[in-house]
């Protein structure tokens, strides 16, 4: 799917496209949301999802991986390796 379609879509079709076709990468947990990025075709995708009613209230695109360096910054390479 072209970035310019998902852009398009409306919340409903975005939370599919996200659970169905995308793949999980990360996540950032702060006080009251957790941050999940995920990967669809060639962009990134955040999605924000409140603690307290497990609902995602927004999806956020990213278009490289220069968006995504505080994620790559705190992954482990061991958890890589093993």
């Amino acid at each position: 799917m072209k970035l310019s379609e998902f852009i398009l879509l409306s919340e409903g079709d975005k939370k599919y496209t996200v659970m169905s076709k995308a793949v999980a990468l990360a996540q950032r947990t702060y006080p009251d949301i957790i941050v999940f990025l995920f990967q669809l075709d060639h962009y990134y995708i955040e999605a924000y999802c409140n603690k307290t009613s497990k609902a995602i209230e927004e999806y956020r695109v990213l278009p490289d991986t220069n968006a995504i360096g505080h994620y790559l910054e705190a992954l482990s390479i061991d958890d890589l390796i093993n």
